[in-house]
């Protein structure tokens, strides 16, 4: 291309993300090539403890105060007025802005201790206690947000703004795939009966990584993924001479402009080729053993529920989906959260529990992600950022 057809956009996209072409050379390479988002060379820096990632995310901020976080001493303090201390000068959401008071409400729920690490339940969550010595509370995550986007924000990126590469993103830039015949990287939403917050794509976007990092989205259903099936009367040899045209077509875009979208884009056309075979197959659970079902919960039958969702999650990661992520919206209660905590308690409750023990009777509980996060980094503007860049700082004790 000839430089004085340049414009403005192309010149700055060429030189600012141009190096991400390099990424893409499994694809252009030929068939020979095993991965199809190859890692970083050079990682993981030593012997991995994880392979995989589920992250469960319950859309809507569950109060921890009714689930895991006991506080004895606020029965006590039932009513009382929240000290300024504890605010401490932060500002007040527009729902309460103009409250005279602000009352302490301790839980109404009963708790108990479970397992040998003697960890606090309450009793809507009676499943994940009998996984108390299985799992690993952090008690000290916080955010400055106070309102639900900005924090859900910040919960997948590390930042409130938007913009940044959400946490299965780097991870698949930084880790690569396992199979390509499957996204790196897949999330999945269900719907539970509370109040409902919204959910932007960003939140499992790529942010300033090539796209093809993002999250793709699979809905329940009998065609998990839009548009991934052929028209009626439209055969599978036609669509692979239609695909290989097509990649003449964009590879000839790329070499003018060296725009790395152009090979995303011609990626995400050959995994959508592939996904026609291995999509069917993953979600079809006709072959899953009544004791699955019956480990899951009621639930479990339900196409788009969570626990099919659950179920889902772990057909992922056998077959090599670095990253897995559910989100389950409906956790935004307030004045009704004790009639609605239980109900969205019923829906996640025996699900989550069921996968850490289908994991472990299967020997692929998650543990840790065995990777140097501190090296897993990506220059943009300038700039190199970092997977685990919490304002600033690096928190390794969570990764390594």
């Amino acid at each position: 291309m000839h430089p004085l057809l340049q414009t403005r956009r192309h010149f700055f996209k060429k030189s600012a993300t141009g190096i991400g072409i390099a990424a893409l050379s499994s694809l252009l390479n030929g068939e020979d090539q095993k991965e199809v988002h190859p890692k970083l060379p050079g990682l993981p820096h030593f012997a991995a403890k994880a392979k995989n990632v589920i992250l469960l995310f319950q859309h809507g901020a569950p109060s921890q105060l009714d689930l895991f976080d006991w506080k004895p001493g606020l029965q006590a303090r039932r009513g009382e007025n929240l000290p300024d201390s504890i605010r401490r000068g932060q500002r007040l959401t527009g729902m309460s802005a103009f409250q005279e008071s602000f009352p302490t409400a301790p839980t109404v729920f009963k708790f108990a201790q479970h397992g040998q690490s003697r960890a606090w339940f309450s009793e809507l969550v009676p499943h994940m206690a009998k996984q108390a010595d299985d799992l690993c509370f952090i008690k000290s995550l916080n955010t400055e947000a106070i309102n639900h986007d900005p924090a859900v924000t910040f919960c997948q990126t590390g930042f409130q703004l938007a913009g940044r590469p959400s946490f299965g993103a780097w991870v698949s830039y930084g880790l690569g795939s396992e199979n390509q015949n499957l996204p790196a990287y897949v999330v999945m939403v269900s719907q539970g009966g509370g109040n409902t917050q919204a959910l932007a794509d960003r939140a499992f976007g790529s942010g300033f990584l090539p796209t093809k990092y993002s999250g793709v989205k699979f809905r329940g259903g009998a065609d998990p993924v839009l548009y991934l099936s052929d028209p009626d009367g439209y055969s599978r040899d036609a669509r692979r001479r239609y695909l290989d045209d097509l990649a003449k077509l964009n590879e000839i875009q790329l070499e003018n402009y060296q725009d790395p979208e152009i090979a995303t884009r011609i990626s995400q056309y050959e995994m959508a080729f592939r996904m026609q075979s291995s999509v069917p197959e993953l979600s079809d659970l006709s072959k899953e053993p009544e004791s699955t079902f019956e480990l899951y919960g009621p639930d479990a039958r339900k196409p788009g529920s969570y626990a099919a969702n659950c179920i889902l999650a772990r057909r992922l990661v056998e077959r090599g989906v670095r990253f897995v992520q559910l989100f389950h919206r409906g956790w935004d209660q307030h004045s009704n959260l004790p009639k609605e905590i239980r109900g969205q308690c019923k829906e996640t409750d025996q699900p989550s529990a069921a996968l850490v023990e289908d994991l472990k009777q299967r020997a692929t509980l998650l543990h840790s992600l065995g990777v140097d996060h501190s090296k897993l980094t990506f220059k943009f503007q300038g700039r190199h950022y970092r997977l685990t860049d919490v304002k600033g700082h690096v928190v390794k004790p969570l990764l390594s």
